[in-house]
């Protein structure tokens, strides 16, 4: 993989650019509340100032209807030097409309820290594309405006990756985790009364420790295939949104997928296991799994094991490829963060990984 361009590290007082890149829905009246919650919460815990790109918050159908004032936001962000990273505030599902409208010059010209999941995903590509470094991690609506409080997990990954230039190391399994939550309140029993709150309200607070919401422990990392350690740099997968771009000078080529761990997000695409069959068969036919030292991925089912083993083992002949499970970077929560590019270790043994380089400078 080409060597490409680090960040330099965020730090306490930096201004902070939220972004609408795919989905407008930060902008919708009914995500607003939940938007400001993630906003302010952002600024206190990592005392830094927020600012909003132009049209981050004119809403899912101005933004839909315009992808190109989407880039113009991206392009405003990178050239203003008073901005030192930009944060996702949603993924989405047609980010693949904006490309036209980019200048990869621009993104070459100023590196700066770009950090989001799911439909992000095209942008850590087209960010590698541009020859600079970006982050698959936490988006503003979730996991940062999460109900009850931002979690300790998620905030440590976010201090270690983006605000140290200490080397990354060790990434732990998450001792708990829970599905994304996007109701808007919660209700607390006394006895046999109910009584409901709002989620989101406008009180300048943080957090609310009375919204408890259900965790389920974590159950640590499994190996599916593989022994031993294996090193390799790593580049984040969510299928659906790469799976639209390939065939674009975008897309990622053979020195992207060579010598590389692909952290893949793979599931029945909408309830389908023969639709994650085809996804899968696609990068596969895309040449993705030829020369990948391993792949990591959220966890399994049966069917969705039963699937990557039928791909990766009989169709791309890569018996020895490792694959490791259960890895917190996808669409739940916690979230740790996967810099593009950087040195990832897998030991098969432990099962642990470990990043083996800085996520910034």
């Amino acid at each position: 993989m080409k060597k490409l361009i680090i960040p330099s590290k965020l730090n306490e007082g930096d201004t902070i650019a939220f972004i609408s890149i795919s989905s407008g829905r930060a902008g919708d009246e009914d995500m607003l509340p939940r938007y400001m919650l993630g906003k302010r919460r952002f600024e206190k815990i990592f005392n830094v100032k927020v600012v909003e790109t132009p049209n981050a918050l004119k809403g899912s159908e101005y933004l839909y209807e315009h992808p190109e004032k989407r880039a113009e936001d991206l392009m405003w962000a990178l050239k203003n030097e008073s901005i030192k990273g930009i944060i996702c505030n949603l993924g989405g599902d047609d980010s693949y409309r904006v490309l036209p409208y980019i200048d990869s010059q621009v993104i070459r010209d100023h590196p700066k820290v770009f950090m989001g999941f799911s439909d992000i995903a095209t942008w850590m590509a087209v960010f590698a594309y541009a020859g600079v470094r970006a982050y698959y991690g936490p988006s503003v609506l979730t996991p940062l405006a999460q109900p009850g409080k931002l979690d300790e997990y998620t905030e440590e990954a976010i201090r270690r990756t983006l605000f140290s230039n200490e080397i990354i190391g060790e990434i732990k399994p998450a001792e708990k985790t829970t599905d994304i939550d996007w109701n808007t309140t919660y209700t607390i029993k006394d006895g046999e009364k109910e009584a409901q709150y709002e989620r989101f309200p406008d009180n300048g607070e943080i957090e609310d420790l009375n919204d408890v919401i259900p965790w389920t422990p974590g159950t640590g990392y499994k190996v599916l295939q593989g022994s031993g350690k294996v090193r390799g740099h790593v580049i984040a997968v969510c299928g659906g949104p790469l799976w639209q771009i390939m065939g674009t000078k975008f897309f990622p080529g053979p020195d992207i997928w060579e010598d590389s761990i692909i952290a893949l997000e793979h599931g029945s695409v909408y309830g389908s296991k023969l639709a994650g069959l085809h996804e899968l068969r696609a990068f596969a036919a895309a040449g993705a799994f030829d020369k990948a030292k391993a792949i990591i991925t959220g966890p399994l089912d049966e069917d969705n094991e039963e699937t990557i083993l039928q791909v990766i083992c009989k169709e791309v002949h890569r018996p020895d490829m490792v694959i490791l499970e259960n890895v917190d970077y996808i669409h739940r929560t916690p979230m740790t963060i996967l810099p593009t590019g950087a040195l990832m270790e897998i030991d098969c043994d432990a099962p642990g990984i470990n990043i083996l380089e800085s996520g910034v400078l």
